[in-house]
């Protein structure tokens, strides 16, 4: 059985050491997903993955249509959920750790023609300058980044949510997972959700 187990193990990693290719087109909120391509084992397994633009989930609802988009934000900002955001926002060690977090990954992709605009806010100016506190240093970081356009801007006047992001990846899955693991298992981590759940209640 041991060997049976140990037999799979070797299999399912040798599997996440072979790089994955991922060509795209995503914007937000107008497209879910655009042209999205998918390829692994070295070209041999292709998936395209189909356009969902956002209206199409709007089809058919009128009252979803007709509401408003300020009452949309307020119930937005009155969420719980949006509120532990927030309380995780704040704390500079788990920002710091977040921070650490994305430049590994960043630097564990390889990138070809990438080309992403972010426009971001919270509709407070103090919650909107906190998340840039985790933003700024990774778009400098960024804009200094070959065959790389990145800009990623903040929205201190209001609720903003908008992605515009194009181009060619390849990682590899089992590097990603470990850096996923070493965010998880982070004492920093859990002690910010835990902190950020006490201040959202």
């Amino acid at each position: 059985m041991l060997t049976g187990v140990a037999a799979f193990l070797s299999i399912l990693i040798a599997l996440l050491a072979i790089p994955v290719g991922l060509t795209f087109h995503v914007a937000w909120p107008d497209y879910v997903l655009n042209d999205v391509k998918l390829r692994w084992a070295f070209g041999l397994i292709r998936i395209n993955i189909p356009s969902a633009r956002l209206s199409a989930h709007l089809e058919g609802s009128s009252q979803k249509a007709e509401i408003p988009k300020h009452d949309i934000r307020d119930s937005r900002r009155s969420t719980g959920k949006t509120r532990s955001i927030l309380a995780l926002v704040r704390q500079d060690k788990l920002r710091k750790r977040i921070v650490r977090f994305i430049k590994k990954q960043w630097h564990a992709i390889t990138k070809k023609d990438l080309y992403l605009r972010v426009r971001v806010g919270l509709g407070d100016p103090a919650d909107t300058g906190r998340l840039w506190a985790v933003f700024g240093p990774l778009a400098g970081m960024f804009a200094n980044a070959r065959s790389v356009s990145i800009e990623i801007e903040p929205d201190f006047a209001d609720v903003t949510f908008d992605v515009d992001s194009s181009g060619s990846i390849q990682l590899i899955p089992l590097q990603v997972l470990y850096h996923i693991a070493a965010l998880m298992m982070s004492p920093t981590v859990w002690i910010g959700i835990w902190q950020s759940r006490t201040a959202a209640t």
